[in-house]
């Protein structure tokens, strides 16, 4: 959550440049912004890293249990390649919401 927070600051910090009214309020917004900017940066890279090593960990896990459903869903992951569709949703009777009155619409 501290990098959404960075992010909020730093999008504030922005908001702040634009929205300003005098020439100094610019500047002095425009010299803190990229500190905002670096802090955010470095929270985002830091992320990636702890992401990756819980992924790594997950697939050794795995590949110890010999699970290899969850060993192929935490390799593919990473690559972007592999994404579980999600199934429609249905009401009790079993049909799609979306498709119930498909031919009485018309």
């Amino acid at each position: 959550m501290e990098t959404l927070d960075k992010l909020q600051e730093r999008m504030n910090k922005e908001t702040t440049t634009n929205n300003s009214q005098t020439r100094a309020e610019k500047v002095q917004a425009q010299a803190e912004y990229p500190d905002a900017n670096k802090q955010v940066k470095r929270g985002i890279r830091a992320d990636k890293q702890i992401y990756a090593k819980e992924l790594a960990t997950t697939t050794e896990k795995a590949a110890r249990q010999g699970n290899m459903k969850q060993l192929y869903d935490t390799m593919k992951r990473p690559i972007g390649k592999y994404g579980k569709p999600e199934r429609p949703v249905k009401d009790k009777t079993s049909q799609s919401p979306i498709f119930k009155n498909r031919g009485t619409d018309r």
